[in-house]
């Protein structure tokens, strides 16, 4: 009995106070608060802001665009409306085309053009059209297609 007194004893005085904090329920916490985090996020929908309505304001004047249209035989043609408001359509060539585009750059600096190819038109054809319009200073340059 002496025997185990002495080794109770022993490991009472040998305790000491635990000085380390546990982190794991905050781990668990901050878990949580991620999890919450990512659902909730894509709920929240974007503010819509309210613009002010002006009652002299003229709307902006957009200019239509000129429309190449390239068939599957490759033979072009481009659709534009003239100063005058009418709808103009011509057959070209590359070069007549290169040429056209020069000088309605030069007219009308802003106006976009619009590429509207066969889908069975080499994508390499669409391109060189492509970087030809941007070459000749068209600054807006787009493709045409039809939705499902």
């Amino acid at each position: 009995m002496a025997g185990s007194r002495s080794s109770s004893m022993r490991g009472s005085r040998q305790r000491r106070a635990m000085a380390d904090i546990n982190v794991v329920p905050y781990i668990d916490v901050m878990l949580v608060l991620l999890v919450i985090f990512m659902v909730t996020a894509p709920l929240v929908a974007p503010s819509i802001v309210n613009l002010p309505t002006v009652g002299g304001a003229a709307p902006q004047q957009q200019t239509p665009p000129v429309i190449v249209n390239i068939r599957a035989d490759g033979n072009m043609s481009v659709k534009y409306k003239d100063d005058s408001g009418a709808q103009q359509q011509e057959d070209m060539s590359k070069a007549d085309l290169k040429g056209f585009i020069a000088d309605r750059a030069q007219a009308h600096p802003d106006q976009p053009v619009v590429i509207a190819a066969d889908k069975t038109v080499k994508y390499e054809v669409v391109m060189n059209v492509m970087s030809e319009l941007k070459g000749e200073g068209v600054k807006r340059v787009g493709l045409l297609v039809k939705s499902q």
